[in-house]
């Protein structure tokens, strides 16, 4: 596709905030306007659209799509993608470990406890841990606490937060990666400790790495889409 565009700027409307490409009013691909709940992510859509090239393909804005999904489906029905983020809380990557007495145990400890357990300080649970890769279930209590701090999210977090937990396979990666402070790259990291950890020892396979920094572009984006959704203006 050709930039049909010159400049795109941002526009307090009705409810939020709007990119304009000259004098065109972005819209979802549904046909709504599509206006976002907070400047940041209003901004944040700006730069993506105005950094796109004279030569561009759709899958270059790929914050615009999580924005046409949050207007168009994700604010209308939320519940799937609470129910699909609980289902990543309940089988939890960082509550996985490997029996004590292997080498990457200790690594996990040192590298999952904390974003572990600063997910059940804020919300005033406790997650179950186990050895191994058999399923155990987290608590109803446990479940129910993290459904309530879900449905207090917008879409548009929602959203992010779908795409960095399906990433991650891990809710408790996606929630940290709201704080302030969350560092995106550690977190990714963590999610991919133990992809990592066989990789220094039989070595990094070239496509395989190519595939994990591809992917870490898209969780970065998607944690900063959800945070800039819930800035407060």
């Amino acid at each position: 596709m050709k930039r049909f565009w010159k400049e795109a700027t941002l526009h307090a409307v009705d409810g939020g905030w709007q990119v304009w490409l000259d004098e065109r009013a972005v819209k979802t691909r549904g046909g709504a306007p599509q206006v976002v709940p907070t400047r940041a992510l209003g901004d944040v859509l700006r730069a993506e659209w105005a950094a796109a090239g004279e030569e561009f393909a759709p899958e270059d804005l790929p914050l615009r799509d999580l924005a046409d999904r949050a207007i168009d489906t994700a604010r209308a029905a939320p519940e799937p993608i609470v129910t699909r983020l609980l289902g990543f809380a309940d089988g939890d990557t960082l509550c996985y470990r490997a029996e004590p007495d292997e080498a990457i145990a200790h690594r996990q400890a040192e590298v999952w406890e904390p974003i572990v357990g600063r997910i059940e300080a804020d919300l005033g649970i406790r997650l179950t841990r186990t050895h191994g890769i058999l399923h155990r279930p987290q608590a109803e209590q446990s479940l129910a606490a993290i459904r309530s701090r879900l449905e207090k999210e917008n879409a548009f977090a929602l959203v992010g937060l779908d795409i960095a937990a399906s990433l991650a396979a891990s809710l408790c990666i996606a929630l940290a990666g709201l704080d302030e402070d969350a560092d995106p790259q550690a977190l990714w990291a963590a999610a991919n400790l133990e992809q990592d950890w066989q990789a220094e020892r039989w070595g990094f396979d070239e496509e395989a790495l190519s595939r994990r920094n591809e992917r870490e572009a898209e969780f970065t984006k998607a944690l900063a889409f959800a945070r800039a959704a819930r800035a407060a203006d």
